[in-house]
């Protein structure tokens, strides 16, 4: 599973991909720091990652999009299923990968805190929790996306389904409140206030978990046909 580790992270940080998904990312967290903090005149760190949240449900498929969708197109994807390497340890590499394509970028916002340490003093706790919180909830976001790059050779397709069903786990809870238990953004809210909710974590864990079993089982279930 190492090498595919060390595979996955040379073709985000060897290629436009990677930097693609934290440039845009760290773009528009920038926007949203001056709208939020210097305009409003807060010293809340937190408060960006509400916006953040928002943010992840338009770039999450920068990093997703490609993962196994290339594999189809270039027909590369037999060679890959029929490798030594177990379907697991190739979904869960790609997977470990992206996550730490995520954690990089969650670092770099760490420049916002120390700034807004230089003109006050923000809770270094809250921010803590709010970062332990979004990087449950990328996870969440990074795992669907790459089920969702599975069902298809078409990385648009992919990047498209991908957007719709965070969108609609956005939305949805406003039209009809009991779709809340669905809403991965509503789950998040909590740990901004500084609060680590057990069911919350719960939630993500297992958002995760189920996605990547079922990324396993398609590809499972492929090699199975072939």
């Amino acid at each position: 599973m190492i090498s595919i580790i060390k595979k996955e992270l040379k073709s985000y940080l060897l290629s436009p991909v990677g930097y693609i998904f934290i440039g845009l990312f760290l773009l528009i967290f920038s926007i949203f720091f001056y709208l939020n903090i210097f305009q409003s005149q807060v010293l809340n760190f937190e408060y960006l990652f509400y916006n953040g949240a928002t943010i992840l449900t338009f770039v999450t498929p920068v990093l997703t999009m490609r993962m196994f969708a290339e594999e189809r197109k270039n027909g590369t994807e037999q060679l890959l299923l029929t490798s030594p390497r177990s379907i697991t340890s190739i979904v869960l590499g790609k997977f470990i990968a992206a996550a730490i394509v995520m954690l990089i970028t969650e670092a770099f916002t760490l420049i916002y805190f120390f700034i807004l340490k230089y003109f006050g003093k923000p809770s270094l706790v809250v921010a803590g929790t709010t970062l332990f919180g979004f990087f449950l909830l990328s996870l969440a976001y990074i795992s669907f996306g790459m089920f969702a790059s599975s069902l298809t050779e078409n990385q648009i397709i992919a990047s498209v389904l991908t957007i719709g069903v965070f969108m609609a786990m956005w939305f949805l809870p406003d039209i009809i409140p009991a779709f809340n238990v669905f809403s991965l953004i509503y789950r998040f809210e909590k740990f901004p206030s500084g609060l680590i909710s057990i069911p919350e974590v719960i939630t993500f864990v297992s958002f995760t978990v189920l996605f990547i079993l079922l990324t396993i089982t398609m590809l499972q279930r492929r090699k199975s046909v072939k």
